[in-house]
């Protein structure tokens, strides 16, 4: 298990701050008002040679129960219980405030060692307020700028302490090094199998209070993520590992039997790389994306922004659709936003244990996907209930599906073969009365699938009949549901230099 360094502190004292500075990355959201952070998040930090987890908090405040505040009290709590050690931020340039001295308090008495530490230390403003920290009777703080990153030496001391304590002997040193030389040859002769059991990336995308934080808390078992009737409670955009279950989703059987209509080797053997890749999954919770025009506080831009970055780097993204408004041009624009970064799609009504017309759902679902989304042909469809967990256990296996038919490599052999048959039954327009002849074809990469034609007169081949060489590869080689990239390429000609 990896050190854990809890960031805890009254809101708006820099704990998103600190926090994207320990991991080297802008993970949290950042903003002047305070209350920004609301689930915890974690990360993997780096300090000097120090690699440890560290997990942003919301802000401590003293709330009542059953209120949007009092659960996230809720969450920081759960973050310091699984903490090795608790670091409690304060603002020099404030002071110390009642709301500091009051949780101050609260965790004097728990287990875990606790580093106080006095943020936005800049300058002289900053000195009054870090000797007050003293007041709270946790030892003497390190004053500290996140924003700038003074401080941090101190904070290592501290950490390295923990982290590593010293050795007792010269011959314990030496044991101590052998050890870690032995690890990294362990590491380096297992760097190949470490590739194929990265977690596979699937987020959960949609517009507000569809239920995307209440799906991944039934799928984990527990309250992870903030949920509540207030729509917008998600901001950052959270990253949470899961390990599912063969009984409770039996995904490794659905990838079993979906490997026995692979038509090569190559891809039966990426197929087989799958059914060991999905044995643990990297759920990302997005913000709720209301319409562009809707959008005018720059803290909820950010949101959007950080739920597009984390769809840029799914492999398969779940679109979660409220039954009671189904297909919203809002969800129909995400819809295409997905198909246009090229990731993979599974379509999830939610809410479907509510008193509606499932007949006229249904309807509309078989509508829009006939008409605007088209071009999605085949992608898969999921009916369920986040809060009752009806119909959840089809998701898992759909995502798996996909994302197998995401990254298939079909066969040139097969490719142009198909291409012979499907250009004999239906050529391309003439040109200016020349033939147009697409002579050999090849698929480019995988995830998304991406074919290259060549043709002598490429320019003379219009989209439609691209889009009708597209549908019918989708449809020969089942490819449902996922982007198709298609091209045409001029051919060299070869006596252009004679």
């Amino acid at each position: 298990m990896a050190f854990t360094l809890a960031i805890i502190g009254r809101p708006n004292t820099g704990k998103s701050t600190l926090f994207n500075r320990l991991t080297g990355r802008k993970l949290a959201l950042v903003d002047d008002r305070p209350g920004v952070t609301r689930d915890r998040r974690e990360g993997d930090a780096k300090l000097g040679d120090l690699h440890f987890k560290v997990i942003d908090t919301a802000g401590l405040e003293r709330a009542k129960d059953g209120t949007l505040e009092a659960r996230m009290h809720a969450q920081t709590q759960a973050a310091m219980q699984t903490a090795d050690m608790i670091l409690l931020l304060t603002d020099a340039r404030a002071g110390i405030l009642p709301e500091d001295k009051h949780f101050a308090a609260l965790i004097r008495k728990r287990p875990q060692k606790i580093i106080l530490a006095a943020n936005k230390y800049e300058s002289q403003a900053g000195e009054a307020g870090y000797l007050e920290a003293y007041e709270l009777g946790l030892g003497e703080p390190i004053a500290l700028s996140a924003e700038h990153g003074h401080g941090m030496g101190a904070l290592y001391d501290i950490l390295r302490a923990a982290i590593m304590p010293p050795t007792h002997s010269a011959e314990n040193e030496k044991i101590e090094t052998n050890k870690a030389i032995d690890e990294v040859n362990e590491t380096d002769e297992a760097n190949e199998a470490d590739d194929m059991d990265k977690p596979m990336r699937v987020a959960i995308l949609g517009r507000p209070n569809t239920g995307k934080s209440t799906l991944i808390n039934y799928l984990l078992g527990e309250e992870r993520l903030l949920t509540g009737p207030e729509a917008g409670i998600t901001r950052d955009s959270i990253r949470v590992l899961w390990q599912p279950s063969d009984e409770s989703h039996d995904i490794n059987k659905e990838t079993k039997n979906n490997n026995k209509g692979v038509k090569n080797n190559k891809s039966a053997k990426n197929a087989k790389n799958n059914d060991k890749v999905i044995r643990c999954i990297e759920l990302w919770d997005t913000a709720g994306m209301r319409k562009k025009a809707g959008i005018r506080e720059k803290l909820e831009k950010l949101s959007v922004a950080d739920g597009l970055r984390a769809v840029c780097f799914a492999e398969v993204v779940v679109l979660l659709i409220d039954a009671t408004t189904p297909f919203d041009k809002q969800d129909i624009q995400l819809a295409d936003l997905v198909e246009r970064e090229g990731r993979a799609l599974v379509i999830a009504i939610n809410k479907w244990d509510l008193p509606i017309e499932r007949e006229h759902v249904r309807a509309i679902m078989r509508d829009k996907l006939e008409t605007v989304l088209s071009h999605l042909k085949g992608v898969p469809v999921i009916t369920l209930s986040a809060k009752t967990g009806q119909g959840v256990a089809q998701l898992m296996p759909a995502i798996a599906q996909q994302q197998r038919v995401w990254s298939r490599r079909v066969s040139t052999a097969q490719l142009n073969k198909w291409l012979a048959e499907t250009v004999a039954a239906h050529p391309p327009p003439t040109d200016k009365g020349r033939v147009v002849r697409l002579r050999y074809i090849t698929q480019a990469k995988t995830r998304p699938p991406v074919f290259v034609a060549f043709s002598s007169r490429a320019h003379a081949v219009p989209t439609n009949y691209i889009r009708y060489l597209t549908n019918s590869l989708r449809t020969y080689f089942d490819l449902p549901g996922v982007p198709i990239r298609f091209f045409i390429r001029k051919n060299k000609n070869p006596y252009v230099k004679k």
